[in-house]
């Protein structure tokens, strides 16, 4: 059974800082690349970052460059996403998510987390 299990949101002040983790399972996660989406209230969700299988490639929304780090362990089978200078317009419920279509037949989303920037 495939599981996306995402925790460390919370509140946080303009400026801080937070660890969003995710622990994958029911799937060979070493083999596929990894993304983190964020959906704000009345808003589509969008891609934040993305990382490589192997975790040498990474890409990230021009709106987080240089604030956020993607990152992943494959011996835990978890991917991680460090936040720095979060701003109130990072407020949203952030999921982590991998291509398995092919492997489901359907996109799979977990439950995701809360995060609240705000003073």
């Amino acid at each position: 059974q495939v599981q996306f299990v995402e925790s460390g949101g919370g509140l946080v002040q303009p400026g801080g800082s937070l660890r969003l983790s995710c622990a994958a399972s029911g799937f060979t996660f070493r083999r596929y690349a990894m993304s983190w989406y964020r959906q704000a209230p009345g808003k589509e969700r969008e891609l934040v970052a993305d990382i490589s299988w192997f975790g040498g490639i990474t890409n990230y929304a021009g709106s987080v460059k240089g604030r956020f780090s993607i990152s992943r362990d494959n011996a835990k089978n978890t991917v991680y996403l460090q936040m720095n200078s979060l701003k109130p317009e990072d407020t949203a419920v952030y999921y982590c998510h991998a291509d398995l279509r092919t492997l489901l037949g359907y996109d799979y989303w977990g439950q995701g987390t809360q995060v609240t920037v705000s003073s």
